[in-house]
């Protein structure tokens, strides 16, 4: 399966993501890195990489960590 073979992946292009493989899982040590908290103070943390969420814990850290790999996206 396409997405058992992405578990594995660190990069990925946009012709991975257009087919709906935005479920991806994020490894069982990162998990309790993108915990965030709500307004009745519980933490929640995601099991999969969140996608079109401005203010995503994981989205904000992955922006901070592929800044560098900008220019060679596709604008």
């Amino acid at each position: 399966m396409v997405l058992d073979s992405m578990s594995g992946s660190v990069i990925y292009s946009a012709i991975d993501l257009t087919n709906g493989f935005y479920q991806i899982l994020v490894r069982q040590c990162d998990i309790p890195l993108t915990a965030g908290s709500a307004p009745n103070d519980m933490l929640w943390e995601w099991l999969v990489k969140p996608q079109g969420l401005k203010n995503a814990p994981a989205n904000r850290m992955m922006s901070h960590v592929l800044r560098l790999l900008r220019y060679f996206a596709p604008s």
